[in-house]
């Protein structure tokens, strides 16, 4: 009897072995498909051409004018389409928790990278990568709104709202972190001057804007505008990320420097705020597409933002570091490599 239990138990772990063996074998072709789909994303390759671009000193320039207008649009579309899209959505927990998540999230990212970045770097330059990375992106945002559409997954128009109001904590936090641990800069900073920037920042007063138009426009009237808002939003991000891909080939080399450690911090970081968000956010957000969207937010640096208020607050910080680590080695990481990890953990949890 007991040699039946033990035959019957060696062929019921031989089956197990096999079958775990053979879903491992299946996740991680699934892992090597999505992977190689978001690289061979249209919009992708152009922001590769742009660096290949830069490399070979080519004579190729997007005119500054356009890439202001191709960067409101992106930022009016995404908010106009987000005020929509909540406008026909039901007002639920879900919603609270994200934007309380948000707040949590962006006040808590800068406060405990500073206290890792000024074990190397001074205390200007520790306020300023800080509160870069615990801000947010809205280029990152845009280009994981593209990474859903391809795997036909929606996500909640008021995560766009989140991701206004990160913008300003994680400034905050670290102009408090700044005043606090240096002295001259007690005197000369005034946080109210700073606070009043980052809201009125142009990028977030257009998507904030943009959200609370959607929001309270008319259904019929706002499909008139729907070819614009949509149908060639992924043409223009395209144009978009083809001058993101030269101006990071271009800021690149500022930061070499520094060394390892910025680099480092520029790609664990971020990876490390996006796992976690996309492993925690089980617990309080059932909607795969917020989750993702969510985890976006956290593994994002801001470059545009930040380093406008960080002029006033911080002057002795140096922009050739914070601003390469975000757009040079961040941004690229997340929308090759970071978006298709974070998703697969959402989808696995």
């Amino acid at each position: 009897m007991y040699n039946i239990l033990n035959i019957n138990e060696n062929i019921w772990m031989r089956r197990s072995n096999f079958a775990a063996s053979k879903i491992i074998k299946t996740i991680n072709i699934m892992n090597l498909h999505l992977l190689f789909s978001n690289l061979t994303n249209p919009t992708l390759l152009f922001f590769v051409l742009g660096i290949i671009a830069t490399t070979l000193k080519s004579d190729l320039e997007i005119p500054a004018s356009t890439s202001k207008f191709i960067s409101l649009y992106l930022l009016f579309s995404i908010g106009f389409k987000g005020g929509q899209e909540l406008a026909h959505s039901s007002f639920n927990m879900e919603i609270i928790y994200s934007l309380l998540a948000g707040l949590i999230i962006a006040s808590a990212i800068p406060f405990y990278t500073f206290f890792i970045l000024k074990r190397k770097l001074s205390i200007s330059d520790s306020a300023a990568v800080a509160a870069a990375y615990g801000s947010v992106s809205a280029v990152t945002f845009v280009a994981a709104v593209s990474f859903l559409e391809i795997q036909k997954i929606s996500f909640g128009g008021h995560m766009v709202a989140v991701m206004a109001m990160m913008e300003s904590p994680a400034i905050i936090v670290g102009v408090i972190l700044l005043m606090f641990y240096e002295r001259e800069t007690r005197c000369t900073t005034k946080l109210s001057e700073t606070l009043k920037h980052s809201v009125t920042n142009g990028s977030v007063l257009l998507i904030t804007g943009s959200l609370i138009i959607g929001l309270i426009a008319d259904t019929k009237q706002a499909e008139g505008i729907k070819p614009f808002t949509t149908d060639i939003f992924k043409g223009f991000l395209a144009i978009f990320l083809l001058e993101m891909g030269m101006v990071t080939a271009k800021r690149f080399s500022a930061f070499k420097k520094y060394g390892w450690f910025a680099s480092s911090f520029a790609l664990i970081i971020p990876l490390i705020n996006g796992c976690l968000v996309a492993f925690l956010s089980h617990y309080f957000i059932q909607d795969i597409g917020n989750r993702f969207m969510l985890s976006i937010l956290a593994a994002s640096a801001s470059y545009i933002a930040v380093p406008a208020a960080m002029r006033i607050a911080a002057p002795k910080a140096d922009p050739g570091l914070y601003i390469p680590m975000a757009l040079g080695i961040t941004f690229p990481f997340n929308i090759t490599i970071g978006m298709p990890i974070y998703f697969l953990i959402i989808q696995n949890i």
